[in-house]
This record gives structure tokens, sequence and C-alpha cells, in this order.
């Protein structure tokens, strides 16, 4: 029995080392609460505390609250040292509805250097000596820890329910779009804007659109004005609102005000660690019937992709598990999506009279030597604008990859890290005088700060008549 029990002791020993190997490398991993690194990160790090039983709702709102204006006072200090914000509207042309439209450049420029001078410079010099106008580096969230959907003061006043106890809006009014925008459908051009100056919610969407949408499209256009959950706005405990109605969720003409858009901001939900996560100013819906491209990096290839992608994943930063906790709401493909979908197919670019049939400017309203003609024929040639917006529409349907990062070493920016940030799709340029600010992330809050961005990435050199001449054409799309 005695060499019996060794012998089995032996066998028995190569398991045991297995054992104790494998607790060596797994056990720490368990037990580890080291942050993760910035190629690390679980795909699941928005399940937050109060989800998990580890701390309560009124802790998070107090210390929200408390944290509030050192928060926004830091977001102000990052928006003060990029842009000048002073209003200077131009005194002629307004958007659809009326209202100005604010003339740049506001990035500021580093001390003693001129757009020309900059323009001159090597990319490589620009970035080791670390000359790269700030506002031209990407724009972090507010609280770019915790991101998420984030409404103007303009539209909170209309619908107290989008207000978050945790932040503000960090952009001024004047550089964002009219509010309420227009709306013009694809199929009643001849009724013009048929908002009646309203913000469409579910509370007045049928006395708005009764007699101009069949049925289906009435139900596409409810569905398109419901409230969904959220991650921010839902009934749990895990939420940033103190509104009883903020807590049925958002709707997506929330965003997407009237089909185009409040300028409402996010984090796209597709990318982790949370400091890499890109700001997304939220794109008009106007034309998407003529766009094949969804989504600024997922490319998506269809409106219904998109509407369903939205409320199953944007909604909840891309985390199922934090949609099953708080609520989803999964839309049905063929009487939902399909609906939601037909409707935004419907929504139409705002007139441009000065166009004509080819979607450039009409030979017998502008002469060649107009700024507007002189800037079409540099928008088709020096300034390489068309190879990415062609004509009729001024999109390729594509993606591009600027390769910013040329001009900035990798730095992190209020919990942004600024760096290579890979290609995004070719936004429409029809209706662009619209649509402030400008760039997916909204780094860009005028046109002219556009011109001045392109010039130095591309390497144009265009001198500050040419520039002029660019914003004017533009304004006629």
């Amino acid at each position: 029995m005695h060499s019996e029990g060794k012998r089995r002791i032996w066998r028995w020993l190569p398991c045991l080392f297995a054992v104790i190997i494998l607790s060596w490398f797994v056990l720490p991993s368990l037990t580890d609460d080291k942050k993760p690194t910035d190629v690390g990160g679980t795909s699941y790090d928005q399940l937050a505390p109060v989800l998990l039983g580890k701390e309560t709702f009124d802790a998070v709102l107090k210390k929200d609250k408390a944290d509030k204006n050192g928060v926004m006072d830091r977001q102000k200090k990052l928006l003060a040292d990029r842009y000048d914000f002073t209003p200077r509207p131009d005194k002629k042309l307004t958007m659809s509805r009326g209202k100005a439209i604010q003339v740049g450049p506001t990035v500021k420029l580093p001390k003693d250097l001129s757009w020309d001078k900059l323009a001159g410079m090597s990319s490589d010099d620009i970035r080791d000596k670390g000359l790269f106008p700030l506002g031209f580096l990407p724009l972090p969230h507010p609280k770019h820890d915790v991101g998420g959907m984030l409404f103007p003061q303009m539209e909170i006043k209309l619908l107290p329910r989008l207000e978050r106890f945790d932040l503000d809006f960090d952009l001024p009014e004047e550089f964002l779009p009219e509010f309420p925008p227009a709306i013009f459908l694809t199929t009643r051009p001849d009724l013009g804007d048929v908002s009646q100056g309203k913000v469409v919610t579910v509370e007045n969407f049928q006395e708005i659109f009764q007699g101009i949408l069949n049925a289906k499209d009435l139900e596409g256009m409810r569905l398109l004005v419901t409230q969904f959950p959220q991650q921010q706005f839902n009934a749990t405990a895990d939420r940033k609102t103190v509104n009883a109605q903020g807590m049925q969720g958002v709707a997506c003409f929330d965003c997407h005000v009237n089909g185009h858009t409040s300028a409402a901001t996010h984090l796209v939900g597709d990318i982790r660690p949370q400091s890499h996560r890109r700001r997304i100013d939220t794109p008009s819906l106007r034309g998407v019937n003529i766009q094949r491209l969804f989504g600024s990096q997922r490319a998506l290839k269809s409106i219904e992709d998109f509407t369903e992608f939205e409320q199953r994943a944007a909604y909840f930063d891309g985390d199922h598990l934090t949609a099953a906790a708080k609520g989803i709401n999964p839309l049905e493909r063929g009487s939902q999506v399909h609906f939601m979908a037909e409707v935004q197919e419907l929504l139409d670019f705002p007139p441009a009279l000065g166009l004509g049939l080819d979607g450039k400017l009409d030979a017998k309203k502008f002469a060649d030597d107009t700024p507007e003609m002189k800037g079409q024929k540099l928008f088709f040639g020096k300034a390489q604008c068309a190879t990415c917006h062609p004509a009729p529409f001024y999109t390729d349907n594509l993606m591009h990859d600027l390769k910013v990062e040329r001009f900035y070493k990798t730095q992190t920016i209020n919990g942004l890290v600024a760096t290579a940030q890979g290609p995004i799709k070719t936004f429409t340029l029809r209706g662009i005088k619209e649509s402030p600010p400008y760039f997916h992330d909204g780094r860009l809050p005028t046109l002219e700060d556009t011109v001045e961005f392109f010039n130095l990435i591309l390497e144009l050199k265009l001198d500050a008549d040419e520039k002029k001449a660019l914003v004017a054409f533009m304004r006629q799309l």
C-alpha cells in the first residue's frame, strides 16, 4: 500500500505543477485592478458601477453636480485658447429660415504667424515646432471620460427632457445650425419648407405631415420622433437626467432635428479605450437618398442598416450588455426600420437657386469675374476639392484618410488621445452653409476655417482672394 501510494503521488505531480503554473498567470489577471492600457481595455468598459450595485444614483448625481462647473470651465478654457468666437455675421447671406451665417476664420494662429507663413512651412516643421493651430487638433467631448449625447441649450429650452445634470453644451449658438431647421421633401418640392417653423415631435407630426405623407411614411415619422432608452437617458440608476420625460429616452429626431441637425454631439461607439473615441458632430440627414456610406468610419451600406445600428449599438456606446440592462428597443426590420428609412430618403437638400441642372453654377446668373464663379473654377481645379466632392451632389461616397497627424505629435487633450484617426467618409457639401460646425468632430466653426484647414493639409498655397472665392462658391451649394 505504501509503495502504491507513492506511485499515485508521482502520477499526479505533473497535474499539480500545471495547476500551480496556471494559477501563477491566471490569478493576477482575475484580481488585478490596474487601468487598461491604450491597446487593452475591455469592450464592456461602459458598464457603470451603479448598474453593478456598487454605487447609488444619488451619490453619482451629487458628485456630477459638484464637478460640473470645473468640467465646463476646463472646456471653456480649451475653446478660448483655440477660437475667437466673436460673432461676425455675413451681411447678405442667411440660412433657409433667416439665421445669420458667421464669417471666419475663428481658429487662432500661433504667435507671430500668419496663415500664409504657416502654409509655407512643411508638415515636419509644423509638428516638430508645435505650430499646428490648436483649433485644427481633434476636438474632445466636454467630458470625454464619460461622453454621451449632449444637446445645445437652444434645443433644451424647447425640450427640457434633453438636459443633462452633469454637463452643458460647449459651442456658442451663433456657430450652430438654425433652430428649428427647415424641412424639404423630394416628393413635394412645390411646398418648399414644410416645417411650419416648428420642431417636429410626437405631439405635432400628424398635423404637420397629414396630407403630405402617406400612412406608411407617417408611421415611419412617428418612430423617428418617438423616444427610446439610451445610455444617458433611461429609467435605470445609471442615467444623466432627473427629468421624468427624459428617462423615457431620446428620439432619432432629437439629434437629427427636423431631419437635419442641431449639432448635438456624441462619441463614436466603435473604439476602445474611451480616450481614443472620437467626438462626432451630428450630420444632417438631408439628401441621404444620394449617399451610399453611413457612419463616419463604419461605412454601413444602407440607411436601413444605419437606422437599426443606431438603436442597437450607438445609443449604448456599442455595448450590448449595457443596452440589455437599460431597456434596448430592437427595431423590426420590415415594419419599423423600413418605414423609418423611407421617410429619411424623402429628406431633400435646401434649394440651391444658383445651381444649374449639372449641379454647377448657372452661367446666366454668375459672370466669369464674380467671386462665386472664380471659386467654382478653383474648386474643380487648383484647390482639388472636387477630387472627393464632385458635382452634382459634392460627395464621392468613399472614405479618405487625410493623415492630419503629420502636423502634430500624439497628445492627450482633456481626456482625448489626439493621434492618427484613419479614413473618414466624404460628407456631401450640398447645403453646407446650413450645417456648421464642420469636419466630423465639429472642430471647424466656419467655412473659412475649413478652407484654411484644407489649404494647409493639402499644401494648396491658396492666396487670400482665392480662399474668399472658394467660400463664396460653397455658400451657393
